[in-house]
């Protein structure tokens, strides 16, 4: 990790460069224009705008990296990054009240309580019929502390970091060791093969190219994977590490396509283990949390580069077809609301559900814990199985 101020790129700065203030001006002034229904726009007022837009980190970071996405992408829905650790501090004036807003129950008087997987026996198979979940995953983001995020990365940072993950990666065991696969030099089969399996990250969308989050690309990325594939770990995508448990029954029946049909028909209805995707999960960051120090804010929690995921960073999430309920959207929205779920189509936001497989999550991350976040989904997820059976 970052061991000095020279290394992690910390300067003596005084402001932004002018050709970085009349870019950002010029940018304002088109947000200001339009119609967009960002958080940035909500909050960044005039006044704000000009007490805020002359500071800059002590690792280099200006208003226009925390705002840039916002400003070139008008339909966002938050428009904001952070650059680098200092920047919730920092930029607090527009980064509280966004953060506030996006992560509804959070209030100006609550902080994050400390890291707590509860009883990790508590939580069980939410369809051992195998009737309904297809898949269950449980992720979370971590960054490394020490190292400035994506917009003021460097390169050589980029494969200092990505040394030290595949490092830690290596000491793995049991369930958890595995291989890990560099995106430089990789081969474009053995690259397409693992996005076609949904394990690989491809590179940024608009939204995460104009906040710079794809410098360098693919130097420094890469993707370790456990050798049953029910555990990975991206490095320097969106977040210096996104750590995946997963449960996928695809996965499962590709792995099995030797053995008889019964047992592949067994092996199928394995999807839905949410218990035993946590607790691989806690398992796995404890572990790595032993030789990678991460970065934590008193009253944010884990810091990550996009504010949505501030807190336990945790998305608990499972593929799930509910033919009755897709035909009758309306209930299968109102348990969601009741549970604080977010509904997406098969392939994820802004997409339709393919033979009535809907994407099911947590909304909340911040302010609770780590077990909370997982148990809500449980929760949920149980009282739409229920619902669907009973149509």
């Amino acid at each position: 990790m970052c061991s000095t101020n020279a290394k992690c790129g910390i300067t003596k700065v005084l402001g932004p460069e002018p050709e970085v203030l009349k870019k950002l001006d010029s940018l304002y002034a088109k947000l200001v224009a339009s119609d967009s229904k960002s958080l940035l726009k909500k909050y960044l007022t005039k006044d704000l705008y000009e007490k805020l837009k002359n500071k800059k980190t002590g690792m280099g970071s200006t208003f226009l990296d925390v705002i840039q996405s916002g400003l070139e992408n008008l339909d966002s829905g938050i428009g904001i990054y952070a650059p680098d650790v200092e920047s919730y501090t920092l930029f607090k004036e527009l980064f509280d009240p966004v953060i506030e807003d996006y992560h509804v129950g959070f209030k100006k008087t609550d902080k994050q309580p400390a890291k707590e997987w509860g009883d990790l026996n508590a939580l069980g198979n939410l369809d051992p019929s195998g009737d309904y979940v297809i898949s269950t995953r449980v992720r979370t983001g971590r960054s490394v502390d020490g190292y400035p995020f994506n917009p003021r990365m460097t390169e050589a940072q980029y494969r200092e970091l990505e040394k030290n993950v595949s490092d830690t990666m290596s000491s793995l065991t049991g369930e958890l060791k595995g291989t890990y696969y560099p995106l430089t030099g990789m081969d474009k089969k053995v690259q397409q093969q693992l996005i076609d399996d949904h394990f690989l990250f491809k590179e940024g969308d608009r939204f995460l190219q104009s906040a710079n989050a794809c410098r360098f690309w693919p130097t420094g990325r890469g993707i370790f994977l456990n050798e049953k594939k029910t555990f990975l770990v991206w490095a320097n995508e969106e977040d210096h590490l996104r750590l995946i448990s997963m449960q996928l029954a695809n996965a499962l029946v590709v792995l099995s396509s030797t053995v008889e049909d019964g047992e592949i028909e067994a092996r199928i209805s394995m999807g839905g283990d949410l218990g035993e995707v946590y607790r691989r999960l806690a398992t796995a960051v404890d572990q790595i949390e032993k030789k990678v120090p991460f970065s934590r804010h008193d009253r944010f929690g884990f810091l990550t580069f996009c504010l949505s995921n501030l807190g336990t960073a945790i998305r608990a999430s499972v593929h799930i077809k509910v033919p009755k309920l897709s035909a009758q959207r309306a209930k299968l929205e109102e348990v969601a609301a009741r549970y604080e779920l977010q509904v997406r189509g098969t392939r994820g936001e802004h997409t339709d559900a393919e033979g009535g497989v809907y994407d099911i999550s947590n909304k909340r991350r911040l302010g609770i814990t780590e077990f909370q976040a997982v148990k809500i989904l449980s929760d949920g997820i149980t009282e739409i199985i229920k619902l669907e059976k009973s149509l």
